[in-house]
């Protein structure tokens, strides 16, 4: 071998010694970007990549980030509902108000039932109602309604009671009369003496297996005499009022009483009405809380008696028919209850007997009121 043949040998082979060391060298730079490429796809499979973490952690304080931003918004609008539900809640019973809210002069809440409560227990202390957070006093004159509290509290969610489930609660009322599949029902066939009641989605399949349909003509004859009973009661009332209608003296006032006390060592509430004439006699009605509880303020429960009593003497004995129903200016719910009474020259004075009202509630509105309107109507039974 020349010294020219080994010379190209060695070049060659050096040469291809330097493309096998480039060869891999690529294989290598490929793998290398095989593996980033496998890295990038396996953190666009799982994990984001940094760049995409800082794109959507933007919005991922309103949106979500990873699927639990939905979360965080929910827990985020219940503590604002919350929050607002303290705000805007009554400072007498903490809860949110159902009806009209009203606010002292300096703007503490009170929901209307609460706000007719401090009226009615000032009245019944013989004090000034005061708001129960700043002590300033409050009254029907001073307090004013709060019309966008009361707008935004309709809006707020509510949990039904039957369901649980939260709706606004302008809707909630609604939704639990008429809606709600858990709100208690009445079996269909409860006028003839079935006692089930249970959730609306479970009466069709109880009806479908009650027995009362085929019952017996005597057990449904216990129901009927039942209801019967009760219409009749109802029936004499309003029989007895179009018979009362046919008397031949008949008046009623329109009244307004006016709360006064008594000068004793405990001082009394009593309301009492001007004189007024009726069958050319003079006349006053006068009512007191609680039967004279000796201290009605402390009493949740609460109800109001009248009296009528005669102001003027009498020749003869004469019987009189009454009772009170709301005037045409006033706002009192009553159910109608009549009396009866014989006024003699002994007798001048009816016992107290109940005003009608339909819970304590309603006592305690016309409590709370300066006066309290009514309508008296009388029917004197002629001799």
């Amino acid at each position: 071998m020349s010294d020219g043949e080994g010379s190209a040998q060695t070049a060659t082979v050096e040469t291809g010694g330097q493309s096998d060391n480039i060869t891999a060298a690529m294989d290598g730079q490929q793998q290398q970007q095989q593996q980033q490429q496998n890295v990038s796809i396996t953190k666009d499979d799982g994990e984001p990549n940094p760049k995409k973490a800082k794109l959507s952690g933007s919005g991922g304080d309103v949106f979500g980030r990873g699927g639990g931003g939905g979360d965080k918004q929910h827990a985020t609008s219940e503590k604002l509902e919350q929050r607002l539900g303290g705000i805007l809640c009554c400072a007498v019973c903490l809860d949110l108000p159902r009806s009209s809210i009203y606010q002292c002069t300096n703007g503490h809440l009170m929901c209307a039932g609460c706000f007719a409560h401090l009226l009615a227990d000032a009245r019944l202390r013989d004090e000034m109602a005061t708001c129960p957070n700043c002590r300033v006093d409050i009254a029907k004159n001073t307090a004013t309604r709060n019309l966008a509290v009361e707008k935004a509290v309709s809006e707020l969610p509510s949990e039904c009671q039957f369901c649980a489930k939260e709706f606004p609660r302008n809707t909630l009322q609604h939704h639990e009369q008429q809606l709600c599949a858990e709100r208690p029902v009445k079996c269909g066939y409860s006028k003839i003496g079935c006692p089930w009641r249970g959730p609306s989605h479970e009466a069709s399949e109880h009806e479908k297996v009650c027995p009362h349909p085929s019952a017996t003509g005597k057990d449904v004859m216990s129901a009927l005499d039942a209801m019967d009973q009760k219409f009749q009661e109802e029936k004499l009332l309003y029989d007895t009022i179009f018979d009362l209608m046919s008397f031949e003296k008949i008046t009623f006032n329109d009244l307004q009483l006016k709360p006064y006390r008594t000068e004793e060592f405990v001082h009394k509430l009593y309301y009492e009405t001007a004189r007024f004439s009726a069958f050319n006699f003079q006349w006053v009605v006068k009512t007191r809380i609680n039967n004279m509880q000796r201290d009605p303020a402390l009493s949740v429960d609460r109800h109001m008696s009248y009296q009528l009593i005669l102001k003027t003497k009498i020749p003869t004995p004469m019987s009189v028919h009454y009772l009170v129903v709301k005037g045409p200016f006033g706002d009192m719910k009553v159910n109608p209850k009549i009396y009866k009474f014989e006024f003699n020259e002994n007798e001048t004075e009816t016992q107290f007997v109940t005003l009608p009202l339909p819970d304590s509630a309603e006592c305690n509105r016309l409590l709370a009121a300066k006066t309290i309107n009514l309508r008296l109507i009388m029917f004197l039974v002629s001799k």
